[in-house]
């Protein structure tokens, strides 16, 4: 019998980020959805601004874009977030914040997309985002002794 290939149409971007701060300091920030433009990604987001479900990311490019938080879970210290209006047909996100030790943890943050075509400008926006955000939260965990659970 021959085996049948499966057309993938949705781009997949996951990126595993290790972080020198304990996964309950990390997750504060992480969690605290309506301020990533201090706690996550400074300078690179510059603003954030909140309606009922909705979060709109102001970059400093000037560049907005608007993201239905779909989930908050304390538990799995997990969120989740879909792009809306923008111009991918469909894109989804979610980040979770694992413990590898008390003074270090993993975010894992994968991104469904669609079309395929928007993931590499959707790459690169990650690619410039993530060390802001680990040098962030490092330093910040420093500062208020949150490198340890």
């Amino acid at each position: 019998m021959a085996k049948r290939r499966v057309k993938i149409f949705m781009a997949t971007i996951i990126r595993y980020i290790e972080i020198g701060a304990g996964a309950k300091f990390v997750w504060s920030a992480v969690r605290d959805v309506g301020n990533v433009h201090v706690r996550l990604f400074p300078g690179f987001v510059t603003d954030v601004t909140m309606e009922p479900g909705i979060r709109h990311v102001k970059f400093a490019t000037g560049w907005v874009i608007h993201e239905l938080i779909v989930s908050v879970d304390d538990e799995l210290r997990r969120i989740a977030y879909a792009s809306v209006q923008g111009r991918a047909q469909h894109h989804n996100s979610s980040m979770q914040v694992l413990t590898l030790s008390e003074s270090r943890c993993r975010i894992l943050w994968p991104t469904d997309v669609l079309p395929d075509s928007v993931a590499g400008s959707i790459s690169d926006i990650l690619n410039i985002a993530i060390p802001i955000m680990v040098r962030t939260l490092e330093a910040d965990a420093r500062k208020v002794g949150g490198g340890c659970d």
